[in-house]
């Protein structure tokens, strides 16, 4: 997925997910391995809802790959536990 089309992507319809997600694509996306890359725009695919209470925290994403992903996020963006 091209850096545009990432970013979009990336934008979602709760404010509270955009100041996570958006810092994060800014911030670390590109300094991922592939595989990891590949995670984040796997879990683009996530509803908002399970995106909020993922990233913030509240549940944990059963598929272990989002997960890592997850987890990657809540280190980089100050979401840890």
């Amino acid at each position: 997925m091209d850096r545009n089309r990432l970013f979009w992507a990336s934008r979602r319809g709760m404010l509270e997910l955009d100041l996570v997600l958006l810092p994060f694509l800014e911030q670390v996306y590109d300094t991922l391995p592939e595989g990891d890359r590949q995670r984040y725009i796997q879990l683009l695919d996530s509803e908002d809802q399970d995106l909020f209470a993922w990233l913030l925290n509240r549940d944990d994403p059963d598929d272990p790959e989002l997960l890592r992903i997850v987890q990657i996020i809540r280190d980089n963006t100050g979401l840890q536990e």
